[in-house]
């Protein structure tokens, strides 16, 4: 008997978890994979449709707007977060006094909810009352109010708030690859005479290189998916300049407003279409990089 009770012990264990994640992981799946060949508007009796759904995505200008804003999006976040992240990583790794003070404040962000964080960047870029603005108008670097929520520079406002909150993230991972580095090393490339600039490229960079590909990984996926400040702060507009991929997929379930470039009534079937899309479009892209990343593994 306490075999038997030894042997499902680990089963037990785990027996919640597994019920949750086939309650809120699996079971959700598979309902939308069932009503992507449905029209639901979530009442009344669904109707099959086939592929209509796909025929519409195909030439639905909307999404594919979207893929391109998602794109731009994730592109500048990247560009943006991962140097910053490197950078601050390595001062942060070296004798810096107070060291672990800014590594607290700069992870801080991380650990702030999404729509705090959001409620608080739009007073701050608010166009007509907004912080930054009074500031700049204050010390004279403008003479007027700039639109950073408008169609010019709200994309570039999304991105700098993204970045603003995953910088720490990324910037902890890297201090855990730098920390694993032996000292030994760069000892022993001072006594050869290498000079900082030359430690840094020959050796942190390709032992940094495992760390490295996790983190553009991470950040490549997070990127991709990310919609939650957007939705807070300009829900997709205007006239949907920063309505990406998965805000788009979100409307079609949870419509919210007409700001990202269009009145979206709520459908079930087609946001299960378009999240599909969508998640095909992120694993091959993740695929892509997969198969890239292979040449990064031979500089270690």
């Amino acid at each position: 008997m306490d075999k038997i009770k030894l042997r499902l012990e680990p089963y037990t264990m785990t027996l919640p978890s597994l019920l949750l994640t086939l309650v809120l992981g699996v079971y959700p799946i598979l309902w939308a994979i069932r009503y992507m060949f449905y029209e639901y508007h979530g009442f009344g009796q669904e109707q099959f449709v086939g592929l209509a759904n796909f025929e519409r995505l195909i030439h639905d200008e909307m999404f594919w707007s979207s893929v391109g804003n998602t794109f731009v999006y994730a592109a500048g976040k990247l560009l943006l977060t991962i140097p910053l992240s490197l950078v601050l990583a390595v001062m942060l790794n070296g004798a810096l006094r107070g060291r672990h003070i800014f590594r607290a404040i700069f992870f801080l962000p991380t650990i702030i909810s999404t729509a705090v964080m959001s409620v608080v960047f739009y007073v701050v870029f608010n166009s007509y009352n907004g912080i930054l603005n009074q500031l700049l108008i204050k010390y004279g670097v403008v003479s007027e109010s700039v639109e950073w929520l408008g169609p010019r520079y709200a994309m570039l406002t999304m991105i700098m708030v993204a970045a603003w909150g995953a910088i720490g993230n990324y910037m902890l991972l890297f201090l855990a690859g730098l920390q694993n580095i032996p000292r030994d090393i760069y000892e022993s490339a001072m006594i050869d005479g290498a000079n900082r600039y030359q430690q840094f490229t020959r050796i942190t960079l390709p032992l940094l290189g495992p760390v490295m590909q996790m983190i553009i990984m991470l950040a490549i996926t997070v990127s991709l998916k990310g919609y939650e400040s957007i939705l807070l702060i300009t829900e997709g507009g205007p006239f949907g300049k920063t309505n990406v991929m998965y805000l788009y997929v979100y409307q079609f379930f949870f419509p919210i407003s007409t700001s990202g470039g269009g009145q979206i009534m709520q459908d079930f079937g087609y946001g299960s279409a378009t999240g599909f899309a969508a998640a095909l479009i992120v694993g091959l892209i993740t695929g892509v990089y997969f198969y890239a990343s292979r040449r990064m593994s031979k500089i270690y």
